[in-house]
C-alpha cells in the first residue's frame, strides 16, 4: 500500500536494505568480539605487574564471599530508599509547581517561574553539595532534597503542559457547576493531565533513580559507592572492573524492571481512561 507521503520500497530498495542490515549486524558483532577480547587480555600496570584479563577466574573469586553480596544488597536498598522517598516528594512538589506556574495570579505565577528556571538550570550535584554544606542535613536528606526539587520542577512542567492541552471547556464546566478554581484544578484538570503525562512522569522517575548515584559525592552509601568504591578499596583495585560490571548489571536490572512496570501502569491507565 502506498500513499502521498510514503511509497512502498521496490525490489532493489528491499535488497539494499537487507544488505545494509546484514553489514550492520556483522559490524556490531565484530565490535562485541573485539571488546570481549580486549577486556580478556592481560594488562601491565605502571609498576610492571601483569594483571590477568577481566574474564580470568581470579578476577571473580571475590564474589564467593557472602559479605560482598550483603554490601551490594545494602547499597541497592539504600538506592531504592532514596529514590522512593525522593519520588514521593518530587510528585508533591510537581503538583505545587504546576499549580503555581499555571496560576492566573501574577504574584504567584512569576515567583514560581523564577524558582523553576533556577532549579532546572542548577546541576543536581551542586544542589546536593549546597544543601549538605549550608543546611547540614546529612548525606541522605541532601540527596533526597536535591532530587525532589529538581525532578519536581521537571514533572511540574509536564503536568502544566498536560493542563494546558485540555479543552478550555473542562475548566468552564467545573466552574459552571459551582466548583472553586482550586477545586476545578485538583478534581477535574489534574487527574486528566496526570493520566496524559504519565509516560513522561514515569520516565522522569527512572531518571531520578539513576541520579541517586550522584549522592556518591556526598558520601551516601548507595549502590555505586558501596559496590565500586567501598568494595574496591577493601579488596583492592584488582577487582575494580569486576565490581563495576556487577553494579552495572544491578542498575540495568532495577531500571529495566522499573521501565517494564511503568509501561504496564501506563497501559492500564490508558485502558481505564477509555
Amino acid at each position: 500500500m502506498s500513499s502521498v507521503l510514503y511509497d512502498a520500497p521496490g525490489p532493489k530498495a528491499i535488497a539494499r536494505s537487507r544488505v545494509l542490515s546484514i553489514i550492520g549486524i556483522i559490524l556490531i558483532a565484530a565490535g562485541l568480539v573485539w571488546l570481549i577480547l580486549v577486556l580478556g587480555a592481560p594488562t601491565v600496570s605502571a609498576n610492571g605487574a601483569v594483571q590477568p584479563g577481566l574474564w580470568s577466574v581470579t578476577r571473580w573469586d571475590v564474589f564467593s564471599d557472602v559479605q560482598v553480596w550483603r554490601t551490594l544488597g545494602q547499597g541497592a536498598l539504600n538506592t531504592l530508599r532514596m529514590a522512593g522517598v525522593a519520588a514521593v516528594f518530587a510528585l508533591a512538589l510537581a503538583v505545587l509547581f504546576s499549580f503555581g506556574r499555571a496560576s492566573e495570579t501574577r504574584w504567584i505565577r512569576v515567583p514560581t517561574t523564577i524558582v523553576l528556571e533556577f532549579v532546572r538550570g542548577m546541576p543536581v550535584l551542586l544542589m546536593m553539595l549546597f544543601i549538605l554544606l549550608v543546611f547540614s542535613t546529612g548525606s541522605f536528606w541532601a540527596g533526597v532534597a536535591a532530587l525532589s526539587v529538581y525532578n519536581g520542577a521537571i514533572i511540574g512542567e509536564a503536568l502544566r503542559a498536560g493542563i494546558k492541552s485540555l479543552p478550555r471547556g473542562q475548566r468552564e464546566a467545573g466552574l459552571a457547576i459551582g466548583l472553586t478554581p482550586i477545586a476545578t484544578r485538583f478534581r477535574i484538570e489534574f487527574p486528566q493531565a496526570f493520566r496524559q503525562m504519565l509516560p513522561i512522569i514515569i520516565a522522569q522517575l527512572v531518571v531520578l533513580l539513576k541520579d541517586t548515584s550522584l549522592s556518591f559525592v556526598v558520601a551516601y552509601d548507595e549502590l555505586l559507592r558501596s559496590g565500586v568504591y567501598n568494595l574496591s578499596n577493601f579488596f583492592g583495585n584488582r577487582y575494580s572492573f569486576s565490581f563495576f560490571f556487577v553494579v552495572l548489571a544491578m542498575y540495568l536490572t532495577i531500571n529495566l524492571s522499573l521501565s517494564w512496570l511503568a509501561r504496564v501502569i501506563a497501559r492500564r491507565s490508558r485502558s481505564r481512561g477509555h
